[in-house]
């Protein structure tokens, strides 16, 4: 009885945490690589975590709009739901709303209820606040479980990662180091994970973001790449049992 029951304990924590070794972008490579956001190879998506947040928000969207780029934002569902004029405003600019989870935190214990009914919760926030339809997941710090990857799957969400990140949520954080850093890995086909807020970061690590993302999108240009949404990657379409959404594919 004590094995059964033991043997039944680590199958839960295998099926909970298993899906989290994906976070290690080596290992993901291997065992998921479709979770990098891999597109069009004349083509980066450019994405950002953690918003909307006043203090934050209409900087990033500032900036984008001037330099005419597109994005997704993963919103955090509270967060939309506190500022719903942010939400329109990342609609109104041409940006793609997608889906960072309701809550932001660190997933120690298995809750697979509480997963679907949270992610649930803030596709119907974007849907009612934003007026779109979101199609792609990415969960808090990109550490997924099998809560959260059934939570997505039930959602009709596909669950997106990403290729190259700017570290930008450390204290030390500056332009330089940002752009550095997303270009160290950025490739034609990418998805570039940024923070447009600084809730679970260092407190105003959000401007180095700001401030790099100018340079950032001149080199993308200068080595011909266009920079835009998910949605225009070109990485197929989300599938469930009872219905697929397709993405168009980018040119």
């Amino acid at each position: 009885m004590v094995g059964a029951l033991g043997a039944a304990a680590g199958v839960a924590a295998a099926w909970h945490m298993g899906p989290a070794a994906t976070w290690l972008p080596p290992v993901r490579r291997i065992l998921s690589p479709a979770l990098d956001g891999r597109g069009h190879p004349s083509h980066v998506a450019l994405t950002f975590d953690d918003g909307p947040d006043p203090a934050s928000t209409p900087h990033v969207l500032r900036v984008l709009d001037e330099c005419r780029v597109r994005a997704t934002f993963f919103v955090v569902g509270d967060s939309l739901e506190r500022h719903p004029a942010l939400g329109l405003a990342l609609v109104a600019g041409g940006h793609e709303v997608a889906v960072h989870g309701w809550h932001h935190e660190r997933p120690w214990f298995p809750t697979p209820l509480r997963d679907v009914r949270e992610v649930k919760r803030t596709v119907g926030a974007v849907r009612r606040i934003c007026g779109t339809v979101p199609q792609w997941y990415r969960p808090p710090y990109g550490i997924l479980t099998g809560g959260r990857l059934a939570a997505a799957r039930h959602a009709g969400l596909r669950p997106v990662l990403w290729s190259a990140w700017g570290r930008d949520w450390r204290a030390d954080a500056d332009a330089r180091s940002v752009r550095s850093s997303v270009l160290a890995d950025l490739t034609g086909g990418g998805t570039v994970l940024l923070h447009d807020a600084d809730g679970w970061s260092a407190p105003g690590a959000w401007r180095a973001t700001l401030n790099a993302l100018p340079g950032l999108l001149a080199e993308c240009r200068r080595l011909g790449l266009s920079v835009g949404p998910l949605a225009e990657h070109g990485i197929g379409h989300v599938e469930t049992g009872t219905h697929r959404r397709r993405t168009p594919r980018h040119g």
